[in-house]
Parts: C-alpha cells; structure tokens; sequence
C-alpha cells in the first residue's frame, strides 16, 4: 500500500473513531457522565496530539512527532488550567511550547527522521524553554511554595549556562 492510500486509510479510521465518540456521547447519557465533559475537554487537545503521532507513524513520517508533541503539551497545560482553574499561569506556563518542540524533535530522531534532528539542538531547545520557564515563572509568583529560596532556580540556571559554555562541543 502506498503512503497516499495510507494516509488516507488513517484519516478515515481516525474520523470513524471521532464520530462513534460523539454518537456514544449523545446516544447514552451515562457515557458524558463518566467521561466528566466538565474537566476533561482538553483531553480532546491531547487526543489530536496523540492521533497527529499516529497518524505519522502510520504513515512513515517521524517528524510528526513535532507537531503532535507540541499539540499534546499545550493540551496538557490546558487540562491543568482547567482543573485548577489558574489561567493566570499562562503567563509563564507558554514558555514550555519550545520545549514540546525540542522533545518532538527528539523523538523524531529517535524515530528515524531523515533529518539532522541532533540530540544537542534538541536538549538546547529543552533547555532554553526550561531557563524561560523559571524566568518567567519567578517573575510571575509561579514559585511562591519555594518561599524567600526561589532565586535559588535562578542562580542554578545560570550555573548550568555558565559551565555549558566551559564544556567543549
């Protein structure tokens, strides 16, 4: 089977599944019940993520992992959201997208892209999402549980910058 018919073989069983959900949940009232609609409608975010790794594994194309670990990040800040109910958190919480991007890039590799994903441009992405998370996290009061101790991330964070630096390629 070629990858155009492949492609779409995998739509196809992905809209079915999508549809035998919804008519699941308007068909018997229990199910919405048990799913808990209220709280988990950023599962439906983590759903496409999860179909998106899928649907490029189906197809043999690894660097769908990008993408799909992205949506599936920003899914999984969204479920927090919306059970703590702090949206406010968005102000720092956004800085962890580039990091999504790096661990796709990671998994693509370890996948087999055929692209130079390398390892370090992938933990370089992760680490920069992680130094703008704490940054940012500091600035908006993210770490107020750390008390008077929470600069502490900061000054890790710089060590760490500082000593990669030291560190021959």
């Amino acid at each position: 089977m070629n990858v155009s018919k492949r492609s779409t073989l995998v739509i196809g069983i992905l809209l079915v599944l999508a549809g035998a959900f919804f008519i699941l949940g308007n068909l018997v009232p229990s199910f919405n019940n048990w799913i808990n609609i209220t709280y988990s409608w950023p599962l439906i975010v983590i759903a496409v993520g999860a179909g998106l790794m899928v649907l490029g594994l189906l197809v043999g194309a690894p660097d769908m992992a990008i993408p799909a670990v992205i949506v599936g990040g920003i899914g999984g800040i969204l479920y927090y959201q919306n059970l703590s109910g702090n949206w406010g958190s968005w102000s720092y919480l956004w800085t962890l997208i580039p990091g999504f991007s790096g661990i796709g890039m990671l998994l693509a590799y370890l996948l087999g892209s055929r692209h130079e994903h390398s390892i370090r441009s992938s933990l370089d992405t992760i680490g920069t999402s992680l130094v703008m998370f704490v940054i940012f996290g500091a600035f908006f009061g993210a770490f107020k549980m750390l008390g008077d101790y929470w600069p502490l991330l900061l000054v890790a964070a710089g060590v760490l910058l500082a000593l990669r630096s030291l560190i021959k390629r």
